[in-house]
């Protein structure tokens, strides 16, 4: 006997080797004595038990998304019920593979069946059709084997016949196909799909099968279609979804692929590997992977790539390795979220942490904080123990950092900082108590806190917003973001900086290019505030759509869009966004909106 393993298994021959010998080496036998050694000599140098053993391990470890009939073929004319299931107990596998190998090393060349002579299989396929007449041929080849079916309504009025009687025809045509599978003179055609089934693996793109021989593309003479097309009927087990034929369930493969990737980025060359365990073919797998809901390939790893912005960017950071610009981050995540979005996402989340004046990286990366210049300045003076020179902050900023020495020494000689008797500087008026405001944010007009602790502020869009105007901002705001008197804010964005002063009144510069950002019109809302690093953070809110129930639109107002159940729990909602304690009642609602100046929310109430 001159067959080695590999000839009577076909799943050996696309394997990786790498998965194949941890399971399948022998001391008792040669490196890769699956491909090159006789199973007759296999079997006589350690037993037949032996060699069924290492098969029956690849089986389960590798292979159990397979039919037996598959990994073994031969199991499909000796044992044709087990042989179409997939493996299950180890030991009952390991018995049906040391019986079929007993069986044939048994078997001598004088015993075996002649040979029928080749011939080509489209031939074979059409005999079994050209018995048949042009009314059940037609009906093969609209209904059973159509890539777009006909109905059964369309075949009985072309026939003249009923509903009932097509689908009578369409069943005997399907048993018909099914005796004559069964039967002897099947056998090439039974082989190739055996053959074929292996040589798909668990998932591979649609089109391959019609490019897996060249006879699959020719034209059954009988049936007018290519003949992959009645292949594929056969082919039972697999589900064609979004271009792919999947074996078994493909949500389940989906499911089993997403899992290998929980733990965040893998080399696309270790998750090619890593996917083939699952029976995907590696010249497909990275198809595969572009292709499964939720993962992508980026820059060479396969990362999860769930739905929302958040995790999208700390998936394209965790590939960088290096800090990034929102800009950079917005133009890997490809997608159709807003440069405004990404920011604020980025500054609010925990996850993330910026490195530096238009940088971002992962918190679990560690580094120093970036907490805009006024607030570097201050740090590198407490570093320096209370007080140092403009010539070493400005140094120290600009080597760390991508600011320049003018915005550096701009600042440093500005509202928050004064001059030393040596000429050094160092945070003003510490001594002096902070500026309380008559009306403390909790109790200003238009300012409502969120569900993390930040108050904002909101704004409603007017046409001196639109054309770049200033706007003043409720002093109990301006104060709460660490404000006072003859003070000044300077705020990033995007677009640039926003400058907030506070002379009369706190006012607050031009925010058209965020409005623009958002494509903001008149009657359009924006909630801001300042984070704790300096920049502007916005959440816009479209003008709310007529015809919504007046709670809503009082609940729109404090920026909540949600469905309420009851009148209650949007009160319940109101009350907690301007300050109130849990549980407070409509009356206390109503008193505190009174105090406060929200007139537009109580017209609603």
């Amino acid at each position: 006997m001159n067959l080695s393993l590999s000839d009577i298994v076909p799943p050996l021959r696309w394997t990786a080797p790498s998965q194949v010998e941890p399971i399948a080496s022998d001391p008792g036998l040669p490196d890769a004595w699956w491909q090159a050694l006789p199973i007759d000599r296999a079997c006589a140098a350690v037993g037949t038990a032996q060699v069924a053993s290492r098969l029956a391990d690849l089986a389960t470890a590798c292979w159990g998304h397979l039919a037996l009939g598959d990994i073994m073929p031969l199991l499909r004319f000796t044992d044709p019920v087990e042989s179409a299931r997939t493996p299950g107990s180890r030991e009952s596998v390991h018995r049906m593979f040391t019986g079929l190998l007993e069986k044939l090393l048994e078997t001598e060349p004088g015993e075996q069946a002649p040979v029928a002579p080749e011939r080509p299989l489209p031939e074979l396929v059409d005999a079994v059709f050209a018995r048949l007449d042009d009314r059940q041929r037609a009906i093969a080849r609209d209904r059973l084997y159509a890539e777009q079916r006909a109905t059964l309504d369309e075949l009985a009025q072309r026939f003249s016949v009923t509903r009932e009687r097509i689908r009578q025809i369409e069943r005997d045509l399907r048993d018909h196909v099914d005796a004559w599978l069964a039967g002897a003179d099947a056998a090439p055609l039974t082989a190739h799909l055996g053959w074929l089934r292996t040589r798909l693996g668990s998932a591979v793109p649609a089109e391959d099968l019609a490019a897996a021989v060249p006879w699959h593309r020719s034209e059954l003479a009988t049936l007018g279609i290519p003949a992959w097309r009645f292949i594929r009927t056969l082919l039972t087990g697999y589900d064609q979804t979004d271009g792919w034929l999947i074996a078994g369930g493909a949500d389940e493969l989906r499911e089993k692929t997403r899992g290998l990737f929980t733990d965040g980025p893998v080399p696309l060359s270790d998750a090619i590997k890593m996917v083939s365990q699952l029976g995907v073919r590696e010249d497909v797998a990275e198809r595969w992977l572009a292709a499964v809901p939720h993962l992508r390939v980026l820059e060479g790893y396969v990362v999860p790539w769930p739905r929302s912005v958040n995790d999208k960017a700390e998936a394209v950071l965790a590939v960088a390795g290096t800090p990034l610009s929102p800009e950079e981050i917005q133009t890997r995540i490809g997608e159709d979220y807003s440069l405004v979005g990404i920011r604020n996402q980025l500054t609010a989340d925990e996850r993330f942490i910026r490195l530096d004046r238009n940088k971002y990286g992962l918190a679990r990366w560690g580094g120093e904080e970036y907490l805009g210049i006024r607030e570097m300045i201050a740090r590198e003076i407490q570093r320096a123990g209370g007080e140092a020179s403009v010539n070493t902050i400005v140094s120290s900023l600009t080597s760390k950092y991508e600011v320049s020495e003018s915005s550096v020494r701009a600042y440093a000689g500005g509202p928050g900082f004064e001059r030393t008797q040596r000429g050094w500087i160092r945070v003003a008026g510490a001594e002096q108590s902070e500026y309380q405001p008559r009306r403390d944010v909790s109790m200003t007009r238009r300012c409502f806190r969120s569900r993390d602790g930040r108050w904002w502020h909101r704004v409603d869009v007017n046409a001196e917003h639109l054309r770049g105007s200033g706007s003043p901002l409720p002093t109990g705001f301006a104060a709460h973001l660490g404000m006072a008197p003859g003070g000044q804010l300077t705020a990033s964005t995007a677009a640039g900086e926003v400058v907030i002063s506070w002379h009369n009144q706190p006012t607050m510069g031009s925010i058209r290019p965020v409005l623009a950002e958002y494509n903001a019109a008149e009657g359009d809302h924006v909630f801001l505030t300042v984070s704790d690093g300096g920049e502007l953070l916005t959440r816009f809110l479209p003008a709310s759509p007529p015809g919504l129930p007046a709670l809503n639109r009082a609940l729109h107002l404090i920026g909540y869009t949600a469905p309420v159940a009851s009148e209650a729990e949007g009160l319940r909602l109101i009350g907690a966004r301007i300050g109130l304690p849990d549980g407070a009642g409509r009356e206390e609602v109503l008193a505190r909106l009174r105090e406060r100046g929200d007139r537009d929310i109580l017209a609603f109430l």
